[in-house]
């Protein structure tokens, strides 16, 4: 069952206008200083977590604004400094702070302060569906009366909102300007650094990044089997809907036949903002669940995957940093690209072979791990998808995000060359 859905969140977010107003108010007559404020949707993690690394090596002060006690404690064990997002210090260290970092909206911060601050906008993935005001998911409104006028001050808003923000990095210049499209930004504030989020698959060697991602993956789950292959699920949000790709009973049936027979683990990866029926009606060890309830950020982990299944995630792009192959199954690609849209054509990133059903994505998936010829041809087909989006793969991006900072006038820490 969802978890959410643009409708409710969007209800939300005009009933808060008036406090909005209020905290607008208030950063006016509050001066703000050189600390850097941090938040992230999905948790203590993604782009967020490596520019707080980096700028904190650097001698910025800096402070996390959590929303849970799980969030708290997963960052006292990084050492990192938090405050409760919604909390009163919160709103202050929000409203003093000289940069305010985001991967998924202004509400990763105290969304009641971030006026007049040094908004950076990291994202969390290069779009394949549309996001933004590219997308009519974005404006909508529960189905009443003055619906139409409703969606038209959300799309006002969130325009404004988005007009905040100084630095926006993007992967390459495809990724660029979908980004520069679904935000309204002018070209000056969308910069081609490579995103911070996927330094983790640049780093070290194949066999270094196999070798950290696997203590991490296990750490996670504990008891994982010990297969020949891990095989990744990972459905993306349908806007509240639900999820047309949940196994039906016969489904599971196929799925861990296939998993005994050629020795692999299924992992699924549900997304954070919404939650599907995965768990097979007969427990098996091959099927494990990684939702980010047990592990927020699950990039770190991607290089102990062997193969990626998805139907719109951004996780298409990145894994091809790896060379990992990726079968797609979507059996609402049709509707799905009618009522959201994609950035160009989905057959071109997912191929003529796209699956829409499960029996159709585990025979593809048979091949796969069954015939090392099949195995490496979409191994080096995810690789070509991954370079037409990705320009960067030096595990620098981090540190060229933190230049176009400083390069639009934040100071250097005191004491620093």
């Amino acid at each position: 069952m969802a978890s959410f859905s643009f409708g409710s969140g969007n209800a939300a977010k005009l009933l808060r206008i008036p406090l909005s107003l209020a905290g607008r108010l208030g950063t006016l007559v509050v001066p703000r200083g050189d600390r850097w404020v941090f938040g992230c949707g999905a948790g203590i993690g993604d782009g967020a977590l490596a520019l707080h690394r980096y700028a904190t090596a650097q001698g910025h002060e800096a402070v996390w604004l959590t929303r849970s006690q799980r969030e708290d404690d997963e960052a006292a064990a990084l050492g990192i400094r938090t405050l409760r997002r919604s909390s009163i210090r919160g709103w202050w260290a929000t409203a003093r702070a000289g940069v305010l970092v985001v991967t998924h909206g202004l509400g990763d911060i105290n969304r009641y302060a971030d006026g007049g601050g040094f908004i950076v906008q990291l994202w969390h993935g290069i779009p394949l569906k549309r996001i933004g005001i590219d997308s009519p998911a974005t404006t909508q409104v529960p189905n009443v009366p003055g619906s139409a006028i409703l969606r038209r001050a959300i799309a006002i808003l969130y325009r404004a909102a988005a007009q905040r923000i100084r630095v926006l990095p993007a992967a390459s210049d495809r990724s660029r300007g979908r980004l520069e499209s679904a935000f309204g930004l002018p070209s000056d504030r969308v910069v081609v650094t490579g995103e911070p989020r996927v330094d983790v698959l640049s780093e070290g060697s194949p066999e270094e990044r196999r070798a950290r991602a696997s203590a991490r993956l296990r750490t996670a789950l504990d008891g994982l089997a010990e297969t020949s292959r891990v095989v990744l699920y990972a459905p993306t949000w349908r806007d509240g809907a639900a999820d047309p790709a949940v196994p039906s009973a016969d489904d599971w049936v196929r799925i861990v036949r296939v998993l005994e027979e050629r020795d692999a683990t299924l992992i699924i990866r549900s997304h954070p903002l919404g939650e599907g029926g995965y768990v097979p009606p007969l427990p098996s060890r091959r099927v494990r669940m990684l939702g980010s309830s047990v592990l927020a950020d699950v990039t770190p982990v991607l290089p102990a995957v062997d193969v990626l299944i998805t139907d719109y995630s951004s996780l298409a792009y990145d894994v091809g940093l790896l060379a990992m192959p990726v079968l797609f199954l979507a059996p609402d690609a049709e509707e799905y690209a009618h009522s959201r849209g994609f950035y160009g054509r989905y057959r071109d990133v997912a191929g003529a072979d796209a699956a829409s059903s499960w029996p159709d994505v585990l025979e593809q998936l048979e091949g796969l791990l069954s015939d090392e010829a099949a195995f490496t041809e979409r191994a080096a087909r995810s690789a070509t998808l991954s370079a037409e989006m990705h320009a960067f793969r030096d595990g620098r991006n981090t540190e060229r995000v933190y230049g176009a900072i400083r390069a639009r006038g934040i100071r250097a820490p005191k004491g620093a060359v």
